[in-house]
């Protein structure tokens, strides 16, 4: 089998993960933060690990700075809703994933006004595209690090001074770039980020969260769900510092096991590393794709300007079809459709059908790669 559904949730986890996890199972099982024995206390001592792993690939030198969440959609929904309120005005991206656009749609609803840079038919932004959108009332940017159509990387960096030279906070999305692109906070002028574990991270599925910057005032931000902690218990508010301020309910510290051993996979490894092979992979998955008649490639088709994802479109043929055949004829695991994002491929020029996803992950292998190109090369002879 080859997998190649890496953007959607990476596979296979590196054996620490499953060990982390069965240690846990076997051995700690306790809930952090909810009492003094011993089990407690080395189930919170996990999860500090997993922050400090975070802090340290993200550049964020406080570990209490990491706020754990289910998931990135709802790292994204605590931001978004926490510092959107009616009246007014956010500035977005035209490559952005349901998982923003949809509380951001939401809120719109509510008196919350949107406004969305146009990106170019490769998906690819300037950062002055924002910038010319922004007015007085404007509260927020949101920007997805790249998107998980196209893989296209969009100017953090650039974007995020534009951000800090306007006064406003900036919101990225790292689902598709935490662990597999360098990110740093304060060099990147990023005030917050939303991570997702199950992707880049390489951890389990259930875990994500969001990074803030040492100078982002969380007073701004109030939290999106209340409830226990083991601090201040004595209080019926919710607590007002991290990560507290953010972790209402039993955290998913089995996942937190994984997830740090993930994290300090990735930091060993190094994210530079995985970069450079991922990036190898896909230009030799771009240059075979682009031999093959019939076939389109969607997005940048430069390394240097994407993760490691390549869509296509094989003219004629459905993406569900192609994929399908994909998986029970060649054994090759990848995803059609419009993958949550439609306001990328409406960017793209690929609505209503969407497209067929390709992404490679840190342990495919270029013979994985070939024999890929082999399989996309027969299935685009079949007539339409």
């Amino acid at each position: 089998m080859i997998y190649l559904d890496n953007a959607a949730t990476s596979w296979p986890k590196p054996e620490c993960v499953i060990e982390a996890i069965t240690r846990f199972l076997h051995d700690v099982g306790a809930s952090p933060g909810r009492s003094g024995h011993r089990l407690a206390n080395e189930a919170e001592r996990i999860r500090l690990d997993a922050r400090e792993a975070l802090g340290e690939l993200l550049g964020v030198s406080n570990p209490l700075r990491i706020v754990f969440t289910s998931n990135a959609t709802t790292a994204l929904n605590i931001a978004i809703q926490g510092l959107l309120p009616p009246g007014s005005h956010v500035v977005t991206s035209g490559i952005e994933h349901n998982a923003a656009m949809r509380p951001l749609r939401m809120l719109e609803q509510r008196g919350v006004s949107i406004s969305v840079a146009p990106c170019g038919g490769d998906a690819t932004m300037h950062a002055s595209a924002l910038n010319d959108l922004i007015r007085p009332e404007t509260h927020l940017i949101v920007a997805n690090h790249a998107s998980n159509v196209s893989g296209t990387l969009l100017p953090i960096r650039q974007i995020g001074e534009l951000a800090s030279a306007r006064g406003i906070p900036l919101l990225v999305d790292a689902a598709q770039t935490a662990g597999c692109a360098p990110i740093n906070l304060t060099a990147d002028h990023i005030d917050i980020l939303a991570f997702t574990g199950h992707k880049g991270l390489l951890g389990p599925t259930g875990t994500g969260g969001l990074a803030f910057r040492e100078d982002f005032d969380i007073a701004r931000l109030p939290p999106l769900i209340c409830g226990g902690t083991g601090s201040r218990s004595e209080d019926q508010v919710q607590p007002d510092f991290l990560p507290d301020r953010y972790e209402g309910g039993t955290s998913n510290i089995l996942g937190l096991a994984g997830l740090a051993a993930s994290v300090r996979y990735v930091l060993e490894r190094g994210v530079e590393t995985i970069r450079m092979h991922e990036a190898r992979l896909t230009g030799r998955l771009i240059d075979g794709l682009a031999r093959v008649p019939r076939v389109a490639i969607v997005g940048p088709c430069d390394p240097a300007k994407q993760t490691g994802i390549v869509s296509f479109v094989i003219d004629g043929m459905p993406c569900s079809e192609a994929a399908l055949v994909l998986d029970e004829q060649f054994d090759i695991m990848c995803r059609p459709g419009l993958h949550c994002a439609p306001l990328a491929h409406r960017s793209l020029g690929t609505l209503p059908d969407g497209t067929v996803r390709l992404a490679p992950g840190p342990f495919t292998t270029e013979r994985e790669i070939d024999q890929t190109i082999s399989a996309v090369a027969k299935l685009a002879e079949i007539e339409s």
